[in-house]
């Protein structure tokens, strides 16, 4: 094989040539289009990445706000069952109270009808006593006469009871 040296020359024209319109007109745009495709790509990881994070993050802050709201509402809860508690309490005493203090009103009336039943019953039996030892004696006693005398039977009424 020999090499022609024009022919060798002419190629080596002509690939110089053809490199430099490839590198005008197809090399340049190309790597261009390359180099723009690149920097999208970069910069789409970038975003990617950045919006990974802000997920990650707005993630963690909605487990925190759960937590935190389930723990909110487990106190609201307990604070809810201590006030029941104590408000049940406090009903309690005070219908313990209210009943006590009826309990007390009921005695003293009952004491005070009592007491008013016995002195209508005395004030009756004096008079029933006055009639009877009127009739018996057929005269007339006097009313200091009369409550001493009622005053006895009672005593001796009181004293066999």
């Amino acid at each position: 094989m020999s090499i022609h040296l024009p022919t060798f020359v002419i190629m080596i024209v002509t690939f110089g040539l053809l490199y430099l319109l490839l590198q005008k007109y197809a090399f340049g745009p190309l790597f261009s289009i390359m180099e723009k495709r690149r920097e999208y790509i970069v910069d789409q990881l970038s975003s990617a990445e950045v919006s990974r994070a802000e997920s990650q993050k707005l993630l963690n802050d909605q487990k925190q706000a759960i937590l935190t709201a389930r723990n909110e509402a487990y106190q609201i809860l307990e604070q809810a069952r201590v006030t029941s508690a104590k408000q049940t309490e406090e009903l309690l005493n005070q219908a313990k109270v209210e009943a006590s203090r009826l309990k007390e009103e009921a005695v003293r009336e009952i004491e005070s009808e009592r007491n008013k039943a016995q002195a209508a019953l005395r004030a009756e039996v004096q008079q029933l006593s006055v009639l009877v030892a009127s009739k018996i004696l057929g005269q007339q006693i006097d009313e200091k006469a009369q409550a001493t005398l009622i005053e006895k039977a009672l005593k001796e009424v009181g004293g066999q009871a």
